[in-house]
């Protein structure tokens, strides 16, 4: 009985945390929205392929080992 209790007081249980992030989004509204913008500008845009290949075509071969002096 005593589990029982003590998982029913889990299921209540709010960080500082989420009560601050949650807190947060009551007093800025427009919050989710900010991220999707910043989202949409780093990650969610189509890649141009002819810069691609320019990329691909730059590449330099790494050496095996990076710190070995060369002569």
């Amino acid at each position: 009985m005593a589990i029982c209790k003590h998982i029913i007081m889990a299921n209540n249980f709010t960080s500082e945390l989420t009560q601050f992030i949650n807190q947060y989004k009551v007093d800025h509204p427009d919050t989710e929205a900010r991220q999707r913008a910043g989202r949409f500008r780093l990650w969610d845009h189509d890649l141009n392929a002819e810069q691609q290949e320019g990329f691909r075509k730059a590449k330099v071969a790494q050496d095996p080992y990076v710190y070995y002096q060369k002569a």
